[in-house]
């Protein structure tokens, strides 16, 4: 894992450190599944504030570091902002197909359930 030199930094695990275990660990909870649909339909970097969540600040942060700790996201610094990207590269490389899949089937579900 690439260890936070500064308090700006953020630690990411290598390319070959993400673990399907992780990954699907951080897919399987609603609210960063729903972050992560935001960041690829996207295609771009957000700020964590661009996310409405029903949750806390804490809470928050706490789905974020989850999806960064696995290799879901990047998350840097720009000012004041903490930006999020998918790490779609790694993920296909690492586990062909998988995120694609998961995010036709969290769209197809969303659909039917009415949730957007």
């Amino acid at each position: 894992m690439t260890v936070a030199t500064s308090t700006r930094e953020l630690a990411h695990p290598e390319h070959t450190e993400i673990r399907l275990e992780a990954v699907l660990h951080a897919l399987a909870d609603p609210l960063r599944l729903r972050v992560v649909r935001a960041l690829a339909d996207a295609d771009r970097e957000l700020a964590c504030s661009h996310f409405e969540l029903p949750v806390t600040k804490s809470t928050s942060t706490h789905h974020f570091r989850v999806l960064r700790e696995s290799g879901v996201i990047r998350q840097t610094y720009r000012g004041t902002a903490k930006m999020n990207r998918l790490r779609g590269e790694d993920l296909d490389a690492l586990f062909p197909g998988l995120l694609d899949s998961v995010l036709v089937a969290a769209g197809a579900q969303a659909k039917r359930l009415g949730d957007g």
